[in-house]
């Protein structure tokens, strides 16, 4: 079987070929039956080429004669949950939506993330004591990391 940890080397080894780009690797897997599942992610989004230059490095490394696999390198779809940590940082500023373990759902703007915490800030126009139309309210939502159980940017067409 093939080793995911030597999958996840030579992708390292692969991305610090494209510096300007500065990938990082969100995701790396490999079945009992030899598919191997890369996911890779950048501050600047991931080029298609750039994926393509991955999987030749990944399968100019394996021998298919000594062992058949099966090989996907894409990059993390904006459609689908954070993995890692780095994935937070880089939609700092965005749009996301939390969704807790007890099932409450926050979408509100990433302002920090870090190992122990979110820190979300939402903006909601509301009924204020003592006045007559409803105000513009920010309020600072911190969920602790371990309560989390997915967050997704949130896409908008403005």
């Amino acid at each position: 079987m093939i080793s995911e940890s030597y999958i996840r080397k030579l992708v390292e080894e692969e991305i610090k070929e494209i510096p300007e780009m500065d990938y990082f690797i969100v995701d790396v897997s490999v079945s009992s039956s030899n598919a191997i599942r890369v996911e890779i992610d950048g501050d600047k989004g991931v080029k298609i080429n750039d994926c393509v230059q991955i999987s030749r490095r990944i399968e100019g490394s394996l021998d298919r004669e000594e062992e058949d696999f099966e090989l996907t390198v894409s990059s993390a779809g904006m459609d689908q949950p954070f993995k890692i940590l780095r994935q937070y940082q880089r939609y700092l500023g965005r749009e996301v939506q939390v969704v807790t373990k007890e099932g409450d759902k926050h979408k509100a703007r990433l302002m920090a993330a870090d190992e122990s915490k979110v820190v979300l800030e939402k903006v909601s126009r509301e009924k204020v004591e003592g006045k007559k139309k409803k105000q513009i309210v920010t309020r600072e939502i911190i969920v602790p990391m371990e309560q989390v159980k997915e967050t997704k940017v949130v896409i908008s067409f403005k």
